[in-house]
């Protein structure tokens, strides 16, 4: 089907014969385009996480004071006197114990440095002029080993 018989205009010799057909905006013009951004809010605003987070702190400020305050010297005049009597009882508790558990790691800390002469002599026997346990920086003072140094097998 040729352009002139879908226009109803029979007998056009060319192209420019033809009428102009445009198309424009209806009547009215078209909508305005929404070009803005618009994102709904999600969440509390910043305000609200600012307010939350403050309140947040100063309570954990406020019991930081209260726990502060219960341990300061003031307390002795208090009449929560019990808490430091518990207190000073576990600290002596824990004085009084302290030199049993020093001898038992002296105890142990011997057991594993004989331990480890034996090694020691056991690895370098075939070197000449080695002296099991003597020191290699020759200072005149006795320092314990490291833990990794009486470890042969962490090596």
């Amino acid at each position: 089907m040729t352009e002139a018989a879908i226009r109803n205009k029979p007998g056009m010799a060319s192209v420019k014969d033809m009428p102009l057909l445009q198309d424009g905006p209806p009547p009215g013009g078209f909508a305005p385009v929404r070009y803005a951004r618009r994102i709904p809010s999600k969440g509390p605003s910043a305000v609200a996480i600012f307010f939350a987070a403050f309140g947040a702190f100063s309570w954990g400020m406020y019991q930081v004071g209260k726990g502060n305050k219960i341990r300061s010297w003031s307390m002795l005049f208090d009449d929560r006197l019990e808490y430091w009597a518990i207190k000073e009882e576990k600290y002596a508790a824990r004085r009084a114990i302290l030199p049993m558990l020093q001898a038992e790691e002296d105890e142990r800390f011997v057991k594993e440095w004989r331990k480890y002469l034996e090694e020691e002599a056991r690895i370098m026997k075939d070197v000449p002029g080695w002296k099991v346990g003597e020191s290699v920086y020759h200072s005149g003072r006795w320092m314990p080993p490291a833990t990794g140094e009486m470890r042969p097998e962490v090596w």
